[in-house]
């Protein structure tokens, strides 16, 4: 068999549009060669595409389609922000389309066709993304009220600028609800109404969200989130995940990484500085969580008491 011309380098190991092979000069009989996979009308692969990044393997499908943007879980994911996973099933690129457009029916893509705002469309990698606010409302459609409070909460959270490359959070509380009210009559919407009552600045990570409503809904007083421990002697100590200064009590949520050598040395440290600015402190992890997180608000709940919470004084 004769073997084909090679691609021009920038169509290597990627998918690409028919279009943008065209204007590198690539024939239409290179692009009709069994060596490239049909990834759908127009797009074409030279090779595998699995181990690529999202953005390297949604662009064509956003790119052949006009007036597009990536959307729903495909947008989530690239703005990584926290989602269900969705497991089993082949890879589906969730897309945004302008309603009123031409409808599209296309292999590997699931089109949205509903209003869509300039204002609503960023870029990740220079795909075409919905907003962190308006990807927040979309997903409203999906999500439970405490999956959509955790993605709330990771679009408003401040960042650390010492472990992310960005200061500023990724939306506001007041964008959040702009989109609530510009999109009236959207799927989702109670959902959404009921979930921006619950989003708080301050937590870092879905499973301190999760423990927070958890706690709340239980009875518990709500707690700070990130506040740091100020001693008697003015000093600004460590900031526990979820904390109550009244009972000089702190929460910390504790991931798999918490197991790392490295990091239980720290977490000895930490527990040691507890101890030294007279503050109880009480751990949380994965297994405390389980049973709707009952285990874990009656360990917070025992604490509390201990130190002279009660109920409704």
């Amino acid at each position: 068999m004769k073997i084909p011309r090679p691609l021009p380098e920038e169509l290597r190991d990627r998918p690409f549009t028919v279009v943008e092979a065209a204007r590198a000069g690539v024939s239409h009989k290179r692009l009709r060669h069994r060596s490239l996979h049909r990834l759908g009308k127009g797009i074409r692969s030279e090779g595998p595409t699995a181990e690529l990044t999202l953005s390297a393997r949604v662009r064509p499908f956003i790119e052949v389609n006009e007036r597009c943007a990536a959307s729903h879980l495909t947008a989530a994911e690239l703005l990584v922000l926290p989602r269900r996973q969705q497991k089993g099933t082949p890879e589906m690129y969730h897309v945004i389309r302008p309603e009123g457009s031409a409808h599209l029916n296309r292999p590997h893509v699931i089109v949205h066709r509903m209003k869509l705002y300039s204002d609503e469309v960023t870029t990740v990698d220079g795909v075409p993304v919905t907003t962190p606010e308006r990807t927040w409302l979309d997903m409203a459609e999906m999500l439970t009220v405490d999956e959509l409070v955790a993605m709330g909460d990771s679009c408003v959270r401040l960042p650390r600028p010492d472990f992310e490359d960005r200061d500023m959070p990724l939306c506001s509380l007041a964008d959040l609800q702009r989109m609530i009210d510009r999109h009236k009559g959207k799927r989702g919407l109670r959902k959404a109404r009921e979930a921006i009552k619950l989003i708080r600045v301050g937590s870092d990570s879905p499973q301190e969200t999760l423990l927070r409503l958890a706690m709340v809904r239980a009875g518990l007083p709500e707690p700070e989130l990130n506040v740091p421990i100020i001693g008697e002697d003015g000093l600004r100590h460590h900031e526990p995940d979820l904390s109550y200064r009244k009972y000089r009590i702190g929460i910390e949520y504790e991931g798999e990484h918490h197991g790392d050598g490295g990091q239980i040395v720290r977490d000895i440290a930490r527990s040691e500085n507890y101890h030294a600015v007279g503050w109880a402190e009480v751990r949380i992890s994965k297994r405390h969580m389980l049973n709707d997180a009952k285990p874990a608000v009656a360990k917070i709940r025992a604490a509390l008491i201990q130190a002279g919470w009660r109920k409704g004084y």
